[in-house]
């Protein structure tokens, strides 16, 4: 599949599900209104869906939310998905998730062909942590981390950089991450959705904090690449990887090759752009392919070349109403 810029798009961000069971500030409302749950793909779907992208040239397929191990039964589509690694139709099966459920999940992914996995961790203060996700306990990510650790799967930490929140937090994550044998990716936050309080308070160039880390690491040049938007540097002193995710300050649209399937169908092909597709409609109106190809190969023709993403001093606004979550991590 290739776009209007001829980039080829070999990457899929499934959501699962658009729950979660926190409520971190930067990415939903306190008092969010999730789906019903009769909009959502079956599995059987998601499936399906997941395999016509492996069939028009997907390689990779990360598994995101909302929560996805919040999702009853995903482990099915997981263990499905698995076995086309196996099969060697699909490079790699990942998943992206909050931690909070890994310590139950952990060995059952590994036994399912994934070897890697992002966890999102913004912090590792318990007080920090509970005014983050408004209700979330430390403990239950760092055992589930652990837990991952264990069973034999790479973890990489993904920590969302926030001004006055988590920014003297930065340099021990990157120590921390070192000893446990953990990479690390640092995110921009991204304007998606009306969160409370706003984000230009909380904007953290990574510019700025990359400047700060060379102080006390030293940053190697590194050519490792993982598919997505992060570039990276070696830290000499732990051997880690440091990720620098930078949709504001630097934005990595030249090398998408990306798209993501919400919950219910939706393709989006820009996570910074409103245009969509509907592949809800063809996937149930018709038990063979061609509608469901026809409808992503259309989809692909019109990606964007990029993201508008700015943060809107003046007004407060987030660039889209869109909540990360509806959308997939």
């Amino acid at each position: 599949m290739l776009d209007p810029y001829g980039r080829s798009i070999t990457y899929l961000r499934l959501s699962v599900t658009d729950r979660c069971d926190l409520r971190c500030v930067y990415c939903m409302g306190e008092e969010m209104e999730f789906l019903p749950r009769a909009e959502l793909l079956t599995l059987e779907e998601l499936e399906r869906l997941c395999r016509t992208f492996v069939r028009l040239g997907v390689r990779k397929l990360r598994l995101t939310g909302g929560e996805p191990l919040v999702r009853r039964g995903v482990m099915a589509l997981v263990e499905h998905l698995g076995g086309m690694v196996e099969a060697g139709t699909l490079d790699e099966l990942t998943l992206t998730t909050n931690g909070t459920r890994l310590a139950e999940f952990a060995d059952a992914l590994k036994a399912a062909g994934m070897k890697r996995i992002n966890v999102s961790l913004d912090t590792r203060d318990a007080e920090t942590f509970r005014r983050l996700t408004r209700f979330g306990r430390i403990d239950k990510v760092l055992d589930g981390i652990a837990a991952a650790k264990a069973a034999g799967l790479k973890v990489k930490v993904n920590m969302v950089a926030l001004k006055g929140v988590n920014e003297d937090e930065i340099d021990s994550m990157v120590g921390w991450c070192g000893e446990q044998g953990h990479d690390l990716t640092l995110i921009e936050t991204m304007p998606l959705g009306e969160v409370e309080g706003g984000r230009n308070e909380h904007y953290l160039p990574l510019d700025q904090v990359r400047r700060q880390l060379a102080r006390n690491w030293t940053l190697e040049p590194s050519l490792m690449r993982s598919g997505g938007p992060a570039s990276y540097v070696r830290i000499a002193e732990t051997g880690g990887m440091l990720g620098f995710i930078t949709p504001l300050t630097h934005n990595f649209c030249e090398g998408c090759n990306r798209v993501r399937v919400t919950c219910t169908g939706r393709l989006y092909l820009c996570l910074g752009q409103e245009d969509s597709a509907d592949l809800r409609t063809p996937l149930r109106q018709s038990e063979g392919e061609e509608a469901i190809e026809a409808a992503i190969r259309e989809a692909i023709g019109r990606k964007p070349k990029g993201h508008d993403f700015v943060i809107d001093r003046e007004h407060q606004r987030p660039a889209l109403a869109r909540h990360m979550s509806v959308t997939g991590g």
